[in-house]
Order: C-alpha cells, then structure tokens, then sequence
C-alpha cells in the first residue's frame, strides 16, 4: 500500500515522472469542439514548478485553437518505466525571444532551420492546473508474476500508484 503523500510531494512526483519524457501529446479543441491531439517535443519546466513551454510555429492550427479555448491537456507517457501522467492547464501562445533562447536546443533546428531567432517561432506556455499519474512496477518478473496471479486467482494484480494531484494554489 503506497504511503499517504502531501500535496507538494505529490507535485514533485508528478515533475519527477515528465521531467526526462521528450515529446508529450498536447490536446486542444478544435473547430465544433471536437479534441485534436498532437506530439510536441517538451522544451522547458519553469522555476515555478507549474508552467511547461513548448516550441510551436506561429500562426498554426494548435495557437489558433489556444487562442480560442485554452483549456488543454498533456499526455506524457515512458512505457519502458511504467508511467503515464495526464496534465491538465491552461496554456497561453507567447512571443518572447529572450525565453526561446533561454529554451533553445540544437535539434529545435529540424523545425526552426534559423534558429532561436526564428520569426516564425511562438511558444506554448502550459500553466499546470491539475494532474493525474499512474506509476507501476517495471520489471519484467513483476509483470509475469502479475499475469500468473491474476491467471490463477482470477484477480488482476494492484495496478501500482494513481494519483490525482491539483497544482492549483489553496
């Protein structure tokens, strides 16, 4: 049985578990409201602990989407590990090419060809409302005692940790 985790820890685990997955699925609303989801490479984690950035062409279908309803959600997933964490926020387009350089990486280029300075670059800020994690065990032995288990007894094995975490401020 998992410990019983203050709301901060539950936030570091939460950081924990995203900080090192590259690409994130981002979900917006599209036209009639219907969800669109697509890969985006993760670019950055404020000193806050609450906003995540993200590289994005200006003028897209996504900023347009932002634009209009910026209630979003993140998709993060690290099958080797087990984890999978849904964030849900509100996200902004924001044009700053102080905070581009501060986030730029070299493979950025693949998309960015002129770098930082790109004209054509936006960014995604995603202020971080509320998440939710689902952290299992591992190892192959886990999973083929757990298949043998619930084979067996007929009972699927506990499933490891599910948290929902508010990163909202009492």
């Amino acid at each position: 049985m998992a410990e019983a985790q203050t709301e901060h820890e539950q936030r570091e685990k939460v950081r924990e578990l995203i900080k090192d997955v590259e690409t994130a699925v981002l979900v917006t609303h599209g036209d009639e409201d219907k969800l669109r989801g697509r890969p985006m490479v993760a670019a950055g984690l404020d000193p806050d602990g609450k906003t995540l950035w993200f590289f994005s062409g200006a003028g897209t279908e996504k900023t347009e989407e932002i634009a209009k309803n910026d209630r979003v959600l993140l998709s993060y997933s690290d099958p080797s590990k087990q984890n999978y964490v849904a964030v849900s926020g509100t996200a902004r387009v924001v044009r700053d090419v102080a905070k581009q350089k501060e986030l730029w990486k070299e493979s950025m280029k693949t998309w960015f060809p002129k770098g930082a300075e790109d004209p054509r670059i936006a960014l995604i800020a995603v202020e971080m409302t509320g998440a939710e994690y689902w952290d299992s065990p591992s190892s192959t032995l886990l999973h083929a005692y757990g298949y043998v288990k619930a084979v067996v007894t007929g009972t699927p094995p506990k499933g490891g940790e599910n948290e929902r975490v508010s990163f909202k401020q009492a």
